[in-house]
């Protein structure tokens, strides 16, 4: 048998290789359960702010409070401050003026330098997605105070599973995913709203349930607790949690 010229040969597999390929491409963008692309952010520093996700709502840049009002909806009165918002004393609690729902809560906070008071009077203030519960911010670092109220602690309710404080005056972040509760065929809630919690990038909350239910929302709040804290690269990642679905 004539053996074919090798040139010609794939003269005539490379249509069909491109065919393929288009076939291939157009069944993956047609293809839902094909994960969307999203750029990573960067991850603060102590000497600079992170960045967010490509697919994050950014609820303060540094720059201004125009998503921001007072806890009762008025003016902001804390202060900007070398890129962060720090609390001013007496000022009251602030709330963003948008109302978000179940998914990924990202902060990067700081207490101050100069540590002054103990206890629950040192570097003390709070995270509160959808309005609550609390996530405590405070300067939990070589500071012995009721587990439950440290940093990372879902206050009142649950302590962290590890004290990951870093000192006074350093940068550190939470990521607060918010998870939608889930429901039998019933409607039963089987699991109300639950925190998981990241401090520095380690677990301390593991799937907590803190009550809510389906389609919940709020505005997220921070807390006004009387000491300077600062507070920078705040964003939301919206999300449907894999877990809401209905089960037997």
């Amino acid at each position: 048998m004539k053996k074919l010229p090798a040139l010609f040969l794939s003269a005539l597999l490379i249509p069909a290789f491109a065919s393929s390929a288009k076939h291939h491409e157009k069944k993956e963008k047609s293809d839902p359960s094909i994960p969307p692309v999203v750029t990573p952010g960067v991850h603060g520093t102590p000497d600079k702010a992170g960045t967010p996700p490509s697919d994050a709502i950014v609820l303060f840049d540094g720059k201004n409070f125009d998503q921001w009002e007072s806890g009762k909806g008025g003016e902001v009165k804390w202060k900007l401050v070398d890129g962060a918002m720090e609390v001013v004393r007496g000022s009251g609690s602030i709330r963003t003026k948008e109302k978000l729902g179940y998914g990924q809560y990202h902060v990067e906070w700081r207490t101050p330098e100069v540590v002054k008071g103990s206890g629950q009077g040192r570097g003390n203030s709070g995270f509160f997605p959808l309005g609550g519960p609390e996530v405590q911010v405070l300067d939990s670092y070589e500071n012995s105070t009721y587990s439950h109220g440290q940093a990372g602690a879902i206050y009142n309710r649950y302590p962290p599973l590890v004290n990951a404080c870093r000192a006074p005056g350093v940068w550190q972040s939470y990521d607060v995913i918010v998870h939608a509760p889930i429901q039998d065929e019933a409607g039963k809630y089987l699991r109300k709203s639950a925190y998981t919690v990241l401090h520095n990038g380690v677990l301390i909350q593991d799937n907590m349930e803190v009550g809510g239910s389906l389609g919940k929302t709020g505005h997220l709040a921070l807390q006004d607790h009387g000491n300077p804290v600062r507070y920078r690269n705040v964003w939301f990642r919206p999300y449907q949690d894999p877990i809401p679905m209905k089960r037997k």
